[in-house]
């Protein structure tokens, strides 16, 4: 018993040494943190205060963009076309409001949004620090946005495109999206030379986001660059109005009209019915987007015959005195019937024209086969694109068999059997009318007329000319006189191919045409989709629209007039021969 009780006081002392020890260890630890701690405030707060200055800038210094606004899209006279306004966008941090404020209501009714869905948004994207609440709005409308004190929402200057003219030149210029990229037209194919390169800058925010100062520039804003369009926006309404008012008169499916400077190949006017409103994208429909000038293709009829004509002079083996025998008024190859509206006889080259007669033509293309004929229209432009970039340009087909049937031939003269766009056909004419030189077309201004490429000699496109005009003033053309200007030009009546191939009562109807036709200044051409009520033939549907737009285009652009009327009330050649104002 004596001999446990030291082994006892043994442990005890043992166990207290250990316990004192123990805390002693944990207090020193401790004030060794509590030093620390105290030295690093000292040394952040007295000797190195850059840290905090730099932790409090990291958190309160951000970078922002600098909107900057697209290039504007004008006529050949400056006449504004397409714009960026300054606009204002309201957007939300999430994450520092509360999705049941009472005051949201006011928001969402001054914004048109739905009060529900707003506030499921901010439930749905509370970890998030930016999302869109309402984009590109009135200034004034943001501004009372912000009256409403909802803490979280803010506002920022973004661009917003405005197109003037509307659906008067919507099918040239298009439109952009909402972040201000092209989608369709002039927007779509210049987009990297109208955009303009964002630029950027630093600034103070206070801890809800809200911008306090602009501390530096890093890299400004570069406004998109300009572009002039060969548009003239006069002769566009014009031709807008009038193409609309004969595809309501008619009940037709819709229209295409384009006009070209003779001189330079410029494009002045280009509508297409239906059209849109590019302001007003809640309505906007989808078919009615395409650029049917240049995207959509037909048969051209009966308005290549002057071409097939141009060929057969330029070969040598015809001259305008030369005449074809067209009895009975029909050709038969094999179960194929080729027909004329009546037996004209015995024409010249001039009565072919004059009288559409296919008779007349297949006969010509007979004698001088199909690859002459190809040539001719390759020469001016068909089957090939016209090089004039705009997207979805359709280059349409122009045959090249390697041994031509005697009724492809035949078809091949009076325009069946290839396609062609408006423009394709606007551009073979205006090598007709300018004396033979085929000029790359444009839709941009040019302010020095590119060089063209002669594709044939001036006595064949005057002896052409003469064609026309003797087709306007005595044959299927002759309501497209265009007042008091001489006119020269060729109706064309084609049918429109379905799902099942032709279809028997649906027309395309098509004039081109040029004025005044001693010293053509304009050529255009009017193609009306399935008019109804019963008329339907080039002259008694397209060749109007011509006599409408060029007679008032003709007095825009300053041209004299080159008849006047007699004493009977009829129209006599005049003293002024067309000149340019």
């Amino acid at each position: 018993m004596a001999q446990q009780e030291p082994t006892q006081t043994i442990a005890k002392r043992l166990i207290a040494s250990l316990e004192a020890w123990r805390f002693g260890s944990v207090l020193g630890v401790f004030l060794m943190v509590v030093a620390v701690l105290g030295w690093r405030l000292v040394d952040l707060h007295v000797v190195d205060q850059e840290f905090l200055r730099q932790q409090g800038d990291v958190r309160t210094i951000r970078v922002e963009t600098i909107d900057a606004h697209r290039g504007m899209i004008t006529d050949r006279y400056g006449e504004s076309l397409a714009v960026s306004a300054p606009v204002n966008t309201v957007w939300a941090n999430p994450g520092e409001m509360d999705a049941d404020d009472p005051r949201l209501t006011a928001v969402a009714r001054l914004l048109g949004l739905n009060e529900a869905r707003l506030r499921e948004r901010l439930r749905q994207y509370r970890q998030r620090e930016f999302i869109y609440v309402k984009r590109k709005i009135q200034p004034s409308l943001a501004q009372d946005v912000l009256d409403v004190g909802v803490p979280g929402i803010y506002t920022r200057r973004e661009y917003r495109r405005y197109y003037p003219a509307g659906e008067v030149t919507s099918h040239v210029v298009g439109f952009t999206n909402i972040d201000e990229m092209g989608q369709e037209g002039m927007e779509l194919s210049f987009n990297d030379w109208l955009s303009g390169e964002v630029g950027k800058k630093r600034v103070l925010k206070d801890n809800r986001g809200r911008v306090i100062k602009d501390l530096s520039l890093i890299r400004d804003a570069s406004p998109g660059k300009e572009i002039a369009l060969s548009i003239d926006l006069r002769l566009q309404y014009l031709a807008y109005r009038e193409l609309k008012a004969v595809v309501q008169a008619h009940n037709a499916r819709g229209g295409t009209l384009v006009m070209l400077d003779v001189a330079t190949g410029e494009v002045l006017a280009m509508v297409n019915q239906a059209s849109y409103n590019p302001n007003d994208r809640q309505n906007m429909d989808p078919s009615g987007l395409r650029n049917k000038a240049i995207t959509d293709l037909f048969e051209p009829g009966s308005t290549m015959k002057p071409i097939t004509v141009a060929a057969a002079l330029e070969s040598g083996q015809y001259t305008t005195s030369s005449t074809i025998d067209t009895s009975p008024g029909y050709r038969r190859f094999g179960r194929y019937t080729i027909r004329d509206t009546s037996n004209h006889n015995v024409l010249d080259l001039k009565g072919i024209i004059v009288k559409s007669s296919n008779v007349g033509i297949s006969r010509i293309a007979t004698e001088l086969g199909g690859d002459t004929i190809r040539d001719l229209y390759y020469r001016l432009g068909l089957g090939q694109a016209t090089g004039i970039g705009f997207p979805g340009e359709a280059v349409g087909v122009l045959p090249s068999p390697p041994r031509w049937r005697p009724v492809e031939e035949a078809t091949l003269s009076y325009g069946y059997g290839l396609s062609v766009n408006a423009l394709q056909l606007a551009q073979a004419y205006m090598v007709l009318a300018n004396g033979g030189i085929r000029y790359p077309l444009s839709l941009l201004k040019q302010d020095v007329p590119p060089p063209g490429e002669r594709v044939l000699s001036e006595g064949v496109t005057a002896k052409v000319r003469d064609m026309l005009r003797a087709a306007v003033e005595n044959g299927t053309g002759k309501r497209a006189q265009p007042g008091f200007y001489s006119a020269g030009g060729k109706t064309g009546t084609v049918h429109l191919v379905g799902v099942g191939g032709y279809e028997k009562s649906q027309y395309k109807a098509v004039f081109a045409g040029m004025a005044p036709v001693e010293n053509p200044r304009l050529v255009t051409v009017v193609a009306v989709d399935a008019p109804q009520g019963g008329e339907y033939y080039g002259g008694e549907v397209a060749a109007p629209v011509f006599a409408r737009v060029m007679g008032d285009a003709l007095r825009l652009l300053n041209v004299k007039p080159e008849l006047e009327f007699g004493e009977n009330g009829g129209k006599t050649p005049g003293r002024a021969s067309g000149e340019r104002g």
